[in-house]
């Protein structure tokens, strides 16, 4: 039995294999592991718990499913920040904070999405911050749902424009500063997010302080990938030639 960790699949309408590999991946680990985690960014975008795409149905039943069997735990993203009670309710997952601490196997773990340890980009930091507050959420989930998915799709076009600009900017990657402040605030734990879309492990010391942290692959071209958390520790796996449990 293990842990799992998935983050940054940006599932969405135009993306069906990705979709599909989702639904295959929790029917290979159903019952199969003591947890899973998806720390963000599980779909492209959340308008409100009332979204009626038709895409939906799928994911939401299959992890409703999943979690009977296995604790399933969800973390907002920078994409999906508008997941709400309605979305546990057809999902069976609860949400947790960002970030939170587990302890598992005699370690501490510090999970967190990891969009808010990207402090050089400011204006994003900023809509964070706005984006974050109950006012701005309230006002959102008040507009028609037609009008929420128009804005979605907005957003949506100027972050791909961005990225077929830019590539991944410097700006999109987190701080030192801020990583070795959050370490600091619980105690140098193992640390575990997403967001970057930079996948690897990071060493990070301060005097005599030293924490590790890991960052979870993302999902793309119709492939993905999972950290494993078990008796032996952290590693990573791919999706889906690795995907059942050993």
């Amino acid at each position: 039995m293990a842990i799992h960790f998935i983050s940054d699949l940006h599932l969405a309408e135009d993306t069906p294999a990705l979709n599909q590999l989702f639904l295959d991946t929790l029917q290979c680990w159903q019952g199969q592991l003591e947890a899973l985690y998806i720390l963000g960014d599980l779909f492209e975008c959340w308008v409100g718990d009332d979204d009626d795409s038709t895409f939906l149905a799928k994911p939401l039943a299959a992890m409703q499913q999943f979690a009977i069997y296995t604790p399933l735990y969800v973390m907002h993203g920078n994409r999906d920040f508008l997941l709400g009670e309605g979305f546990c309710q057809r999902s069976g997952g609860q949400l947790i904070a960002d970030p939170t601490v587990i302890s598992a196997y005699g370690q501490h773990y510090l999970l967190s999405h990891g969009d808010a340890l990207c402090t050089d980009d400011h204006a994003y930091q900023q809509f964070r911050q706005i984006s974050r507050s109950q006012i701005w959420q309230q006002a959102m989930l008040a507009r028609p749902l037609t009008e929420r998915h128009a804005i979605a799709r907005q957003a949506r076009q100027q972050s791909e424009m961005a990225k077929q600009q830019n590539g991944l900017s410097a700006i999109s990657d987190v701080t030192d500063s801020a990583v070795t402040r959050l370490l600091a605030e619980h105690n140098w734990p193992t640390l575990i997010h997403g967001h970057t879309h930079r996948p690897a492990q990071h060493l990070h010391q301060q005097a005599q302080h030293c924490a590790q942290r890991w960052v979870i692959p993302d999902w793309h071209d119709q492939q993905g990938a999972y950290l494993r958390l078990d008796a032996s520790g952290l590693s990573s796996h791919p999706l889906p030639a690795d995907s059942a449990p050993k």
